[in-house]
């Protein structure tokens, strides 16, 4: 009895796997913007892509290649793209080491979390299984059989400012392993995060945001990129304590973080140029509509 009660327990504890996974047709990727207050706004968007990009009757055929239209949305805090094309060491341990307080590191919506719980463990959970011995996260999330999406949007800046605002061959790299990672003709856009409250981190954001934007040029990287840090989300977010988290005080306690209410807003200033992202992509596709 004991030994079928440790076998019992063992089965319980295992991770769970992804043979019977469906994969989510649209899929964005992020860090701690998403569960802090982009999360929730990334998901009411995709799912309604028509309602908030009228499509011409050509690209309404061309949406055809989104399927269900199915949308997943996941937010792992201190990461970026060296974090999900790392094999080993720190980065890689930021998406897949158990947080030591909390025993979450992340927070997702969507087609994978219907529940009221947002935040995750990534490696725990059929949808979560990202961290395999010897393969990336990006690797064991594209792996044959698990994550197919028609479409992928990613949206990173913050974690990566230093090592982008100060090395642009390090954001080339990046760049470069992390399309060698996605699949060969999966549509895809890379936008940077909102901006912060103070000058002196959008100041520092920028620098790393003209980065990686030359590094998506100068890879002849295959995604469309959108520059998150605009004059205009700038003057938005920049100074602008609605837009974050308040202490008792009504001081900012959170500079980085933009709240719910701004991620709003940073989509209703990027709307067109987000919508023509999409069409282009997807109408770019090699797949035909299934």
């Amino acid at each position: 009895m004991r030994l079928i009660a440790l076998l019992f327990s063992v089965l319980l504890s295992a991770p769970a796997q992804a043979e019977d996974f469906v994969s989510p047709d649209i899929v964005i990727l992020g860090d701690s913007q998403i569960p802090f207050g982009s999360g929730p706004v990334f998901l009411e968007f995709f799912e309604n892509i028509k309602a908030h990009c009228p499509p011409t009757p050509q690209q309404q055929r061309d949406l055809k290649k989104l399927g269900d239209m199915t949308v997943a949305v996941i937010g792992v805090r201190s990461t970026s793209l060296h974090s999900w094309t790392a094999r080993k060491g720190g980065g890689k341990g930021s998406i897949c080491n158990v947080d030591k307080k909390w025993k979450a590191n992340a927070g997702a919506f969507g087609f994978i979390n219907r529940s009221s719980h947002k935040y995750v463990q990534i490696g725990r959970g059929k949808p979560y299984q990202f961290c395999k011995p010897g393969k990336s996260a990006f690797e064991a999330m594209f792996a044959p059989g698990y994550y197919q999406p028609r479409l992928l949007l990613m949206s990173f800046l913050g974690n990566a400012t230093k090592r982008w605002g100060e090395s642009p061959e390090k954001a080339l790299d990046d760049v470069r392993k992390t399309m060698a990672q996605i699949p060969e003709g999966t549509p895809c856009i890379f936008m940077t995060t909102a901006p912060a409250y103070s000058e002196k981190i959008v100041k520092r954001r920028l620098k790393a945001q003209a980065s990686i934007k030359w590094a998506f040029e100068e890879a002849n990287a295959a995604c469309t990129f959108i520059e998150g840090a605009t004059p205009a989300t700038v003057a938005a977010n920049q100074g602008n304590k609605h837009y974050f988290r308040l202490n008792k005080s009504g001081r900012v306690k959170d500079p980085f973080h933009p709240n719910e209410k701004a991620a709003k807003n940073f989509f209703a200033i990027e709307m067109d140029t987000i919508c023509t992202a999409i069409y282009d992509e997807i109408g770019d596709a090699l797949a035909d509509p299934s």
